[in-house]
């Protein structure tokens, strides 16, 4: 079996524990390649046929790697070493079980929504975007926005707010979360749109179907952005109409535990576990 392993490029044991992987992997005869994880679509071109990464760092790593990863089709397992590790499947001091236990097909597969957006200028699509988390659209400078929003086709609403939160399941315990949306639970195929310090307008979470598209139109004369799980930024210009909508692929990740292990890492994560 081919196996990626995907390191964090700013953090020294993330590259030495890629290693230790690689090493552990090899002992048991799979074929490895290593690369950090902003590299990985390079990678993953010249290796299609990987069967699986392996992802050292955070869930800032683990969602870039998801967007690399979707369109081929390749389930994802964490190695937790960052803060919070929503994402990740294994920590630091039992990933060789983990990792055991999926080579030994212990192992169920999630899969998790994902979401694309098209940005249109002046009638033509200027690129495609996708997301594990979220989508946000929002004015720099601590200046509101103001967005024209349609759904299926439908006229909704205006928001004049900082910003407007597009999420998956995924990102409703991200962003969203902060923001005062509610909590989905991985397995629903809904997602979210959150204004973000609305003033004179629409104040509630709106949950959209899984077959929603969400029509954005900017309405600012001042910088604007949107971005992709907090990682990727581009610039809107004022009249730019965001789509957004279900992408074709999902997400996969390899788990070993309970399928009912959500609200339990949740509780863990935020530190109200008894």
């Amino acid at each position: 079996m081919q196996i990626g392993i995907l390191y964090h490029p700013h953090k020294p044991d993330s590259q030495v524990m890629a290693q230790e992987v690689a090493g552990w992997l090899h002992y048991r005869k799979h074929d490895t390649w290593i690369c950090a994880n902003h590299d990985a679509g390079e990678y993953l071109v010249g290796n299609p046929q990987s069967k699986m990464l392996v992802v050292l760092g955070g869930d800032g790593s683990i969602l870039r790697s998801a967007r690399v990863a979707t369109p081929y089709n390749i389930p994802i397992v964490g190695i937790n070493l960052g803060r919070i590790g929503f994402l990740s499947e294994a920590e630091k001091n039992n990933w060789q079980s983990v990792l055991g236990d999926i080579l030994a097909n212990r192992y169920w597969l999630e899969r998790r929504l994902m979401l694309q957006a098209e940005l249109h200028r002046k009638g033509k699509i200027i690129d495609r975007y996708l997301a594990l988390n979220d989508f946000v659209i929002g004015a720099a400078k601590a200046r509101v926005i103001r967005l024209d929003l349609r759904v299926d086709n439908d006229a909704i609403t205006t928001y004049t707010a900082d910003s407007l939160i597009a999420a998956t399941p995924t990102g409703s315990t991200a962003y969203s979360m902060a923001a005062g949306g509610p909590l989905l639970p991985p397995q629903l195929r809904n997602f979210l749109l959150i204004p973000v310090a609305p003033y004179l307008s629409l104040d509630r979470a709106l949950v959209l179907h899984e077959e929603a598209v969400a029509r954005i139109r900017v309405r600012s004369y001042h910088d604007a952005f949107l971005t992709a799980d907090g990682q990727d930024a581009v610039p809107l210009l004022n009249e730019d109409e965001i789509i957004i909508f279900k992408h074709q692929h999902e997400a996969s990740f390899l788990r070993v535990g309970q399928t009912s292990y959500f609200y339990r890492r949740l509780l863990k994560r935020l530190g109200f576990e008894r």
